[in-house]
């Protein structure tokens, strides 16, 4: 693997609330990172104007906004997301199949012989453990609920999922190679592990069978981002 693959595959997550800082970011780390992650706060605070500046700017977009609605409403919304240019974008495998099946079709749809975007479905949130399924009436252990929405999702035709960088490899037997994983829960080894419970260091998560790693804070925090960035990718090339 290249340093420019190992860049491909870090997704920095825009945990802003704002255009400027937006801006600032997008500026400071193209060509160090390989996506900018729009999520909630910052598309609900500046709208889809900020995805159009960051592809304007030649940045790619996960759009996670992780739609889980009646299968018409998360399909049209998903449309949208194309529109706009997102190279990827989620949905919730909760959702069910109709859901994940109605979306995948419209968008066929709306992009017919053009380049559509990837779709996720997010399984289990790294921040969820045993306790936390079992709160919302779901009694199966969380490695077995992720591989289980995750076969559902490639059944409907999703092109991968958000999970845990711990599931990967039971994703991978389960779904294949072809299989998009983006993992969050990635803290490279001189990050702190703040709020997420179900983790692994960039180099073990790509060894796993992630095609991508969302990391946030242990960029943004950093004292030169762009040097922290660069020491992800150095995590990375050297393991493997």
């Amino acid at each position: 693997m290249t340093r420019n693959d190992a860049r491909e595959k870090i997704i920095f997550a825009l945990d802003v609330e704002c255009r400027a800082d937006t801006e600032r970011w997008v500026t400071l780390l193209t060509g160090h990172v390989g996506m900018f992650k729009v999520g909630k706060q910052l598309f609900t605070a500046c709208g889809p104007d900020i995805v159009r500046m960051i592809r304007e700017r030649g940045g790619e977009v996960f759009l996670d906004l992780k739609y889980h609605d009646i299968p018409n409403t998360v399909a049209m919304a998903t449309v949208e997301a194309a529109r706009l240019g997102a190279t990827l974008c989620n949905l919730h495998a909760l959702g069910g199949y109709e859901m994940m099946a109605a979306t995948r079709q419209a968008l066929d749809r709306e992009c017919s012989g053009k380049e559509r975007p990837r779709v996720l479905a997010v399984t289990i949130l790294t921040s969820s453990t045993e306790e936390t399924l079992k709160g919302v009436g779901i009694d199966l252990q969380v490695p077995e609920m992720v591989v289980k929405l995750a076969k559902l999702a490639q059944s409907a035709g999703i092109d991968g999922v958000v999970a845990s960088p711990l599931e990967t490899p039971l994703i991978r037997e389960a779904c294949g190679k072809e299989f998009l994983i983006v993992t969050p829960g990635v803290r490279p080894s001189f990050a702190a592990v703040n709020d997420q419970k179900r983790i692994m260091t960039p180099a073990e998560a790509v060894q796993a069978g992630a095609d991508y790693l969302v990391i946030g804070r242990p960029i943004a925090a950093a004292p030169d981002p762009v040097a922290a960035c660069e020491t992800i990718v150095d995590e990375i090339v050297n393991e493997r």
